[in-house]
């Protein structure tokens, strides 16, 4: 008799604790901040080459970016759980001047200190 009521208790649990787990750390709307890379490049962000900001006539300098506050337009998690966002800059112009947006992930971003909550 204990051990049959022992056991939903514990699968009430462990659901309980699994749903607290899915919470997401950022949602739409929030600000971030780039930070500087450790190493000087930019893994986590997801950031265009330098030869496609050239073509388009923007200006190639991913030193402008530290210290740029971003607005998270979209947030995305795959199958694997990996969250990706989609960010712009607050202030409305473009990265480099030529793209409106930039993606990132999410977890390695935060991990790698490359955007601060």
């Amino acid at each position: 008799m204990r051990n049959i009521l022992l056991i939903p208790i514990m699968l009430m649990f462990a659901l309980q604790v699994e749903a607290q787990d899915q919470t997401e750390p950022v949602k739409v709307g929030d600000v971030l901040v780039i930070n500087q890379a450790e190493d000087q490049n930019f893994k986590s962000l997801d950031l265009p080459k330098a030869n496609f900001i050239i073509k388009k006539g923007g200006i190639a300098n991913y030193k402008s970016l530290v210290g740029n506050r971003v607005e998270v337009a979209e947030v995305n998690t795959n199958d694997a759980g990996e969250t990706t966002v989609v960010l712009k800059r607050e202030d409305g112009r473009k990265f480099f001047r030529t793209h409106t947006s930039i993606s990132a992930n999410l977890d390695e971003a935060l991990k790698n200190g490359e955007l601060i909550l």
